[in-house]
């Protein structure tokens, strides 16, 4: 699932902002930001969260939390009043906020959320990019898989599975379920299709899950670490109440908890020795179980990550949990803006901070138990086969199978380069 990924600027309001100019340039004609100038907002909507409020920029489709004095200064200024007018009323209304109204002002401009200035039209914000992906699956069909009675059956599905392993322990992956083929060859690309298929069913959950809205998405390709993933993009989630965005952000990991329990009944069923059936049977579980504890690790913007930030209503809980770690550690880089943090949430994000050491430790696990002794033991076999020489299939063998690990290297290259251009860009 995409990370909501920059569908989301925070604004804290009337903070203190030096580096904003005061003197813009609005079509070659320069102004004065001052209290007798009156602004009018680009078209918006504005919805109730849990905390505070949404707004969406219906032009360029980008979403801001604000708290209930910032939509009052909105509204202010939509009505014409003056900066200077508006100021008053809300010290007013708020005696004990301390508001400057030049600054929220001028904020708003760097956003490009101000259509007017004292009667002069600024340029127009850039329209937001057509997300017209995945119209074409109809609304009943996602709302056949995710309703109240679905949600229930998912539950009964996961709780059925942890019963599992704990009644059959041998179950549980192991990291030699990876290969299933005695050439090496095979192996990798048995693995990168039935991963990317399960990857693809996960993504599709979240598909239905939007369309059962009515809302559009699409697919892209990124990465988590150094696994190359597809991700769905949410940013239309934000136009849903918060409850329903759980089921969005929930439908991948409901769609693997099916295909993991089958899977485990499948094992259960088939004896030892049934061949290639019983081994695609538990690389299914190898890759499924994985990936389901991978969401678990919500120092990353994980599925799991986006139901904690929507439950609790604190959001970018990531940028501001690292903001705690450079506070607390010197050495560490400062980000180049800080993030801004409600006074409410201080006790959401350290809470927070909490989960994302213990997810970073079962990121380690994981690649200890699973990641490392599979490289470890695919490079272990490609070394041996290269022993017997260019005469033989074992020699070619461990050949395609480097070539097979240095086109999935380069693809991850590709991802990290995307999404470092991406950071510099913002």
């Amino acid at each position: 699932m995409d990370d909501v990924r920059n569908i989301w600027s925070r604004m804290l309001a009337f903070c203190s902002a030096s580096f904003f100019h005061k003197l813009y340039k609005i079509k070659d004609v320069y102004m004065n930001l001052t209290s007798n100038s009156i602004l009018h907002l680009v078209p918006i909507e504005i919805r109730k969260d849990k905390k505070h409020y949404i707004v969406e920029a219906e032009v360029s489709g980008e979403f801001y939390e604000m708290p209930e004095v910032c939509i009052d200064a909105i509204n202010l200024m939509n009505k014409g009043e003056s900066l200077g007018r508006t100021e008053k009323l809300l010290k007013e209304k708020y005696p004990t906020e301390e508001i400057d109204i030049l600054d929220f002002a001028q904020q708003l401009l760097e956003l490009h959320l101000i259509a007017e200035m004292d009667g002069v039209k600024l340029d127009p914000p850039t329209a937001q990019k057509s997300h017209s992906g995945f119209l074409w699956v109809p609304q009943k069909l996602g709302q056949f898989f995710f309703n109240r009675y679905t949600n229930s059956v998912y539950s009964v599905l996961f709780l059925g599975c942890i019963v599992l392993f704990v009644l059959n322990p041998s179950l549980f992956p192991h990291y030699k379920d990876l290969f299933i083929f005695d050439l090496m060859v095979l192996n990798i690309p048995a693995w990168l299709v039935l991963s990317f298929l399960l990857v693809l069913i996960h993504e599709f959950g979240h598909v239905l899950a939007i369309r059962a809205y009515q809302l559009p998405t699409k697919l892209e390709i990124g990465h988590r670490l150094f696994l190359v993933v597809l991700e769905t993009d949410m940013s239309s989630s934000w136009k849903l109440p918060a409850k329903d965005r759980n089921v969005l952000y929930l439908a991948g990991l409901r769609f693997d908890t099916v295909i993991l329990f089958f899977a485990l009944i499948g094992q259960s069923i088939f004896p030892v020795g049934s061949g290639i059936f019983l081994s695609v049977l538990k690389l299914v579980v190898l890759d499924t179980f994985i990936r389901m504890v991978y969401q678990c690790c919500i120092y990353m913007k994980t599925d799991l990550y986006y139901v904690f930030e929507n439950t609790t209503g604190a959001y970018n809980l990531i940028e501001n949990a690292q903001q705690v770690f450079r506070n607390l550690f010197t050495f560490i880089k400062p980000a180049r803006q800080k993030e801004v943090m409600f006074e409410e949430e201080k006790g959401t994000v350290f809470t927070y901070t909490i989960f994302y050491v213990l997810g970073v430790g079962l990121t380690l696990s994981l690649f200890f138990g699973y990641y490392l002794p599979q490289v470890l033991f695919a490079m272990t076999k490609i070394h041996h086969c290269f022993h017997y020489g260019p005469s033989t299939y074992h020699f070619w063998d461990a050949a395609l199978s480097s070539l097979q690990l240095l086109i999935g290297f380069l693809l991850l290259l590709y991802s990290l380069r995307k999404k470092y251009i991406k950071k510099q860009n913002i």
